[in-house]
């Protein structure tokens, strides 16, 4: 698992990491999500040991990422899919990998097939790639030691949609199989598909924290019935705030429970009562994130 504890990082008189502590358990792919410059990228740098901490720390399977005898077969990280050597080929970038890292060369054909990445492509000066190809080649990058845990930042970007549902799939795969993955995104959307927990940043602190399941639950409670305000008005006798909005659906804080037993005892016939997950994501990211949102860029600056 990837441990965090009390993580600090200043730069001067600019704090960029506060006190952040958090766990990414194995088994489970945990959503790292906050708006720019909260203090994602700083905290994964630390992780990896690109950038020391001013004081807490940061293990991965126990050690701090300097202390692995190979890291690489360890821990497969992503955190800039466009860093990789333009001059190269992907072929010669895995092979380098694969030397540094002890691995058969037969690795580098079985991850390439594994990113779906041709021999054509292969053998391509990575100059010429692609935005999604080079994701794909950063993706085997990481997987080609076979690690235990993976930490990917924003890698799905520039994948099209057809990318995008097999990078979901691989990275469910691994962590049925037990694998640990720390996933940073803009696409929200994404990690409401594929997130077992969350870990929300803003302004270098975490806001927020648990399962995906306990968190979206606090997006309360969506309504589709005959009469709106009929069941507004029957929730509000109960002591329990409801919002009918303009599309005719009814938003309450309370559980789908609580709203179901209201509306049988007021006789009000409901099309539809789930929780509200469809948007709530979303509208739970951008409430947790609200002070360090900038006007215009909320949802597009959601984890870079």
């Amino acid at each position: 698992m990837i441990v965090i504890e009390s993580l600090t990082r200043k730069y001067g008189g600019f704090t960029a990491v506060n006190d952040v502590t958090f766990t990414a358990h194995a088994g489970r792919v945990t959503g790292f999500l906050g708006p720019n410059g909260a203090g994602k990228s700083t905290t994964m740098r630390i992780m990896v040991g690109l950038t020391p901490p001013t004081s807490g720390s940061a293990t991965i399977l126990g050690r701090a990422f300097a202390d692995l005898p190979n890291p690489g077969r360890e821990v497969g990280v992503l955190l800039d899919a466009s860093a990789q050597h333009a001059g190269r080929t992907g072929r010669e970038i895995l092979t380098i990998a694969q030397r540094t890292m002890g691995l058969p060369k037969s690795s580098v054909a079985a991850t390439l097939a594994r990113v779906s990445l041709t021999d054509e492509e292969a053998d391509r000066r990575v100059r010429n790639y692609s935005l999604g190809m080079r994701q794909r080649l950063g993706i085997a990058t990481a997987l080609i030691g076979d690690p235990e845990v993976l930490i990917l930042d924003e890698p799905a970007n520039g994948l099209d949609p057809a990318g995008i549902r097999w990078m979901r799939d691989l990275l469910r795969g691994f962590a049925d199989d037990g694998g640990t993955v720390l996933l940073s995104s803009h696409l929200l959307h994404e990690i409401e598909v594929i997130a077992d927990d969350l870990v929300v940043i803003g302004n270098g602190r975490i806001v927020a924290q648990g399962s995906k399941d306990e968190l979206l639950a606090s997006a309360g409670t969506l309504v589709r019935c005959a009469s709106p305000s009929g069941l507004r008005d029957a929730l509000a006798a109960a002591a329990i705030d409801a919002t009918v909005h303009a599309d005719g659906t009814v938003r309450t804080d309370a559980n789908p429970t609580q709203v179901g037993e209201v509306a049988l005892a007021a006789r009000i016939a409901l099309s539809e009562l789930r929780p509200a997950e469809g948007a709530g994501l979303e509208e739970m990211f951008l409430e947790l994130t609200a002070s360090s949102q900038r006007e215009g860029n909320a949802t597009q600056g959601a984890a870079a």
